[in-house]
């Protein structure tokens, strides 16, 4: 194996290594979430997502780039938290063929309610985290991005 060659086996180490904590901690998340909430993680990505935009609303491209769905897949979700009547979809006033995906407030109650429970679990799956040898340089860097 030449240098070029390692070079490789360390980013695909790298990238299996933070596959390996995302799965943990999506696991614990989901658990925790669907517990406490009734709400999937990407339920929660998607809520959380249009809670941080002024208005609350968000294209449905947009809304799939944030969450890293496809576009059938981002349909299919907002279909369901509409019938949930988490999110409504209206009409972009300045282009017809438009539609954002809005928030309502009792999506945004339920977000309230949910948010403790997954910030909580994130911390507590993190921590568990730290203390695997394999994870604990990756848990470290990403303590780092929160002070960049």
């Amino acid at each position: 194996m030449g240098i070029k060659d390692d070079a490789v086996e360390v980013r695909a180490q790298g990238w299996r290594t933070l596959a390996a904590l995302h799965g943990s901690i999506e696991a614990e998340l989901e658990k925790a979430l669907q517990a406490s909430s009734d709400l999937s993680v990407v339920e929660y990505a998607v809520l959380d997502a249009l809670s941080r935009q002024d208005g609350w609303h968000m294209r449905m491209q947009q809304l799939a780039r944030a969450t890293a769905l496809s576009s059938s897949a981002t349909t299919r979700l907002v279909n369901r938290l509409e019938d949930r009547g988490l999110l409504t979809r209206i009409l972009c006033a300045d282009d017809r063929r438009g539609i954002y995906t809005e928030l309502t407030m009792t999506g945004q109650k339920l977000l309230e309610a949910a948010k403790p429970v997954h910030d909580e679990t994130l911390a507590s799956a993190l921590e568990a985290a730290e203390s695997v040898p394999e994870l604990e340089p990756l848990v470290r860097a990403l303590g780092a991005l929160q002070r960049v």
